[in-house]
């Protein structure tokens, strides 16, 4: 192991020193965060003064509960940037009628604005209610904490394994992790099924890292890529769980991107390149296969996206049915192509490419719609990658044909 570690490492001794020391910098960057977060989430509230009164109005967007999926309902309202959410039992919150509250606001030790629905405030509930008011104000401290660990590991691979990519590759790896981290403080995630928006933003960047590696070892045509692609399918179904969506697309997971990742390694590993066994042989899909497949996905998506978007499924991810409709049948398409996606990958056929094209699209949609925005690094990743895997699979399909058509004559 070590010898292997030695072989691949950054050769040039002033880019190694330059990555260790923005190594360092990263850990250090994130321990501190980590540390001013902790302290501000922890810290005590102290004394509370009353200021006023506040009338507020009530979010009705924001609830989309139901009785068997949620025992507890949050309440927004809502005046100006202030902002009272009560949380109520299913019952309770089936029998509020009014529109409207009566908000009491209050000033912490430090000036942090509070607000309650009753005056007689306790210091426990004071407390919980600072707690939670300094994490969302420390959400950008933590996403930073966060990004900068996938960015430490994104630094780490790049290094170690120096040898196996190109400047190009090591570029645009490096270049998407850090436009992640940007967009992870830029547009902070919010708290969604009762997950905070902190833990939701760490599975946005882990989704991100582990999908940008798994693409880039798919271009260099590198069986490891399937190794990488489950721990993609796991991070990818704790993500729908955790946001109560895209039930297409766990589905899919489960059933099929799990297994066939498992035998498509075993295949990739059977048809090694006879000169380079680093790289996997690939070729051209067949016209009249392209045809079949286009009917499947049609088929597919019809059929699912109906079946799902019956399903009396609650979440507070989306709060428009017509939406939610929409999204579940993109969705399903999404699922479909990602299922040719997966079988084209199996079988080693250069399309598989033109439909990454297709399901980045797809998702890039859901993700503009669902507020995602961090995960359109992603997309602008498997775009950018995708062009890139394209060239390189039909420079060595090219270059294949000709061996043989030399070797025929």
């Amino acid at each position: 192991m070590i010898q292997f570690f030695q072989k691949n490492i950054e050769p040039n001794k002033k880019l190694k020193t330059f990555e260790i020391i923005v190594l360092i910098l990263l850990i250090i960057g994130s321990i501190v965060s980590y540390g001013v977060g902790l302290s501000k989430v922890h810290s005590n509230v102290g004394n509370l003064q009353f200021v006023q009164s506040v009338q507020m109005t009530r979010d009705t967007e924001l609830e989309d509960y139901d009785g068997e999926e949620n025992a507890m309902c949050d309440v927004t309202y809502r005046n100006g940037d202030k902002e009272l959410v009560i949380t109520l039992p299913y019952e309770e919150y089936e029998q509020l009628d009014s529109d409207t509250i009566t908000a009491y606001e209050f000033e912490s030790a430090n000036g942090t604005k509070l607000y309650f629905d009753h005056e007689d405030v306790s210091q426990q509930e004071a407390q919980y209610s600072y707690e939670q008011t300094m994490a969302n104000q420390s959400m950008p401290i933590f996403n930073f904490a966060n990004a900068s660990i996938i960015l430490v590991l994104s630094l780490l691979i790049m290094m170690l394994f120096s040898r196996q990519f190109t400047t190009y590759e090591k570029s645009w790896f490096m270049s998407i992790m850090v436009l992640a981290t940007i967009f992870s403080v830029l547009f902070p995630e919010e708290s969604a099924n009762g997950i905070n928006g902190i833990l939701i933003m760490l599975l946005y960047l882990l989704d991100t890292f582990l999908n940008i590696l798994c693409e880039l070892l798919i271009s260099k045509q590198s069986r490891y890529n399937f190794l990488v692609s489950v721990l993609v399918e796991i991070t990818e179904i704790v993500m729908s769980l955790v946001l109560m969506y895209r039930f297409a697309t766990l589905a899919t997971t489960l059933l099929f991107w799990l297994p066939i990742d498992i035998i498509s390694y075993i295949n990739w590993s059977r048809h090694k390149d006879e000169k380079e066994s680093e790289l996997t042989v690939v070729r051209r899909l067949k016209g009249w296969q392209e045809v079949l497949v286009i009917a499947g996905i049609i088929v597919w998506t019809v059929v699912i996206g109906y079946f799902i978007s019956g399903l009396d499924i609650a979440t507070d991810f989306y709060h428009n049915q017509t939406l939610e409709t929409a999204v579940v049948y993109i969705d399903a398409c999404a699922s479909a192509v990602g299922i040719a996606n997966g079988l084209f990958i199996f079988f080693r056929f250069r399309e598989q490419w033109i439909a990454w094209y297709i399901c980045a699209a797809l998702e890039a949609v859901i993700n503009i719609i669902s507020g995602q925005y961090v995960l359109l690094i992603l997309k602008l990743g498997y775009f950018t990658n995708t062009t890139y895997g394209y060239i390189k699979w039909s420079q060595y399909i090219k270059s294949h044909q000709e061996q043989e058509k030399l070797s025929i004559f």
